[in-house]
C-alpha cells in the first residue's frame, strides 16, 4: 500500500460510512465536489459502494490518515473517468477541513501522481477541478500538471489539469 511521509492509505470497505459521511456531510468540503452541496446519506453510501468496486480492481479512492495520530486527513486516489468518449484515469483528492493548509492535498496527489506513472505505468493522468476551486487548482500545479482545457461535467464548468510522462 502507498504511504507518504505523514500519511497512510487504505482502501475503503464497508465500514467506513460514517468516515465518508464525516466529509459528504461538510459544506465547505463539498462545495466543490459534483453539485456543489453535500451529499445524502443514500448519495454516500453509493458512492462508497463505487469506492469499493474501484479497489477490487487495483484502483480508486484511499481514506487518508495520519501516521502519528491516526487521524482521518482525507481521501485520495486514481479515479476511472470517462471525458469526451476517452477514458482517462484521474488525480483525485479531498482534506477534511480541519487539516486545509497543512499540505495534505498536495502530499496525496503527489504521491497518487507517482504511483499512476511508475508503479501502474499510465503514460497520461488528469485532475478535475470546477472552476473557482484555486486551493486544487494550485495542488494540481504544484504536482506538475498543467491546465489543458475547461469541459462542462455534470452541468458544471471544470477545468481539466494533465501531466503526460514522456519518457
Amino acid at each position: 500500500m502507498i504511504e507518504t511521509e505523514r500519511l497512510i492509505f487504505r482502501r475503503y470497505s464497508s465500514d467506513d460510512l460514517d468516515l465518508l459521511l464525516e466529509m459528504t456531510s461538510n459544506p465547505d468540503i463539498m462545495k466543490f465536489i459534483r453539485h456543489g452541496n453535500p451529499w445524502t446519506q443514500e448519495e454516500t453510501i453509493e458512492s462508497l459502494n463505487r469506492y469499493i468496486g474501484w479497489n477490487n480492481e487495483g484502483i480508486g479512492l484511499h481514506l487518508a490518515f495520519n501516521k502519528q495520530d491516526g487521524k482521518l486527513v482525507g481521501h485520495s486516489g486514481l479515479i476511472p473517468q470517462t471525458i469526451e468518449d476517452i477514458n482517462e484515469l484521474e488525480v483525485g483528492y479531498w482534506v477534511v477541513k480541519d487539516e486545509w493548509g497543512k499540505g495534505y492535498g498536495f502530499e496525496q496527489a503527489k504521491a497518487w501522481k507517482e504511483y499512476g506513472l511508475m508503479n501502474l505505468e499510465h503514460t497520461r493522468l488528469i485532475s478535475l477541478i470546477q472552476n473557482g476551486n484555486i486551493g486544487s487548482m494550485r495542488v494540481a500545479e504544484k504536482n506538475g500538471m498543467k491546465h489543458e482545457r475547461d469541459i462542462e461535467l455534470l452541468g458544471k464548468r471544470v477545468a481539466v489539469y494533465s501531466i503526460t510522462r514522456l519518457w
